[in-house]
């Protein structure tokens, strides 16, 4: 069942990277593994999931000795400061940087470790109180400060799909 649900994804992503001009293997589907047990994540990565999303740290702490070494972890839930040490050198890209705070956390901890932490920053579009992330208006003056950080890669394509800058 994961194998065709997997292959259903793809085909529907190639389709929309097809109808939107863009080449479906510049596309990184990630599989989100949270809550799931092992035995399905292997199942996945026999389908060819490579790619695994977890929003608990602890999830990739438990998963990451488990599964082969050629697995991409995506922390893409809410990072505390103080969990950062424990992230950083297991997922390759860190989804949910919501604060300078937690941005300078990172930058300071990859330091320590010899790392580049590639980064995305989170923005609260809906402006939920209960939602993590930048407010619209704080976008581009986080986008400056965390791109002088030498530690921290802000990932991004050309352009901010927000607001068409860059």
């Amino acid at each position: 069942m994961i194998r065709e649900n997997l292959d259903e994804v793809r085909a529907r992503v190639a389709a929309a990277a097809v109808r939107s001009g863009r080449d479906p293997k510049d596309i990184t589907l990630i599989a989100v593994s949270k809550t799931k047990p092992v035995p399905m994540l292997l199942e996945a990565y026999g389908a060819g999931a490579r790619d695994f999303g977890e929003n608990k740290v602890q999830e990739i702490l438990d998963k990451h000795p488990q599964m082969p070494q050629d697995v991409r972890w995506h922390m893409i839930g809410h990072l505390q400061r103080n969990k950062v040490r424990q992230v950083l050198g297991k997922a390759v890209l860190i989804h949910s940087v919501d604060s300078i705070r937690l941005a300078e956390q990172i930058e300071a901890e990859a330091a320590k470790q010899n790392l580049t932490a590639d980064i995305l920053l989170e923005v609260n579009v809906a402006r939920e109180e209960s939602k993590y992330g930048f407010m619209t208006e704080e976008v581009m003056d986080a986008v400056l400060t965390v791109s002088r950080f030498p530690t921290c890669a802000l990932k991004a394509d050309d352009h901010c799909t927000f607001c068409g800058k860059f």
